[in-house]
């Protein structure tokens, strides 16, 4: 099972919130979280993980684009795609401004909100920006870093980040040696199971709690995976 993706869906319409949430609930990738105003969008993200927000520009308290502006002003680097009821190229070009991925005008298909969410995803992990939770760990592959929930960090290797941004992305499938191998260092004639087995011990040194016991990043069936 892959990694679920945590969705904010921010719109006063409570029949469309619900609506939304009903029709993604019904795929194992994503969880979502609704909220009806701005100041409840910008608490989700500021407080918790939110991998992507969908958020309405006519909000009760605050249009929806000042909201994508507080929301970036706070740190916020996750998609964000604006849903909007008018469809004029100024109102798309102040939303994309104040820091917004994309725009989807009212009435949509779920068909292609779906489409959007999911590509701006795969865009988003592939950036700088990404951050992804593994085990008590924000990860930041962009920058090399774990993070703990006191705010202490590890710095991790070129080769460590890859290995934990492979195995992220494998969900709780486990990896065989030779795929990671493969993915991480590439066809490489030099490069053994040995030279894995070295990167995955001084991982499991920096994060394991005891790194005898592995808890986080754990063998099994002839590979490796991480448990959430």
């Amino acid at each position: 099972m892959p990694n679920t993706h945590r969705l904010l869906i921010c719109d006063d319409d409570a029949a469309l919130r619900e609506t939304l949430s009903e029709q993604l609930d019904l795929y194992e990738e994503f969880r979502v979280i609704g909220t009806g105003d701005a100041n409840g969008a910008i608490a989700c993200v500021t407080e918790g993980r939110i991998d992507l927000a969908v958020m309405d520009v006519g909000l009760p308290d605050m249009d929806g684009r000042e909201a994508v502006r507080a929301m970036r002003r706070n740190g916020y680097r996750g998609p964000v795609i604006m849903l909007t009821g008018q469809d004029s190229e100024d109102d798309t070009v102040e939303g994309l401004e104040a820091g917004a991925n994309d725009y989807v005008t009212k009435p949509f298909k779920f068909a292609v909100l779906l489409a959007r969410i999911r590509a701006h995803l795969r865009s988003h992990e592939a950036s700088e920006d990404a951050v992804f939770q593994i085990g008590p760990y924000t990860f930041r592959p962009g920058a090399k870093l774990l993070v703990d929930a006191r705010g202490s960090k590890l710095k991790l290797t070129e080769k460590e980040t890859a290995i934990l941004r492979f195995l992220y992305r494998a969900g709780c499938a486990v990896v065989g040696r030779d795929t990671l191998l493969a993915e991480v260092w590439g066809y490489n004639a030099q490069v053994t199971t040995h030279t894995l087995e070295t990167h995955i011990y001084r991982l499991r040194q920096k994060i394991e709690p005891n790194p005898a016991l592995a808890a986080i990043l754990v063998t099994e069936g002839g590979g490796y995976k991480l448990l959430p």
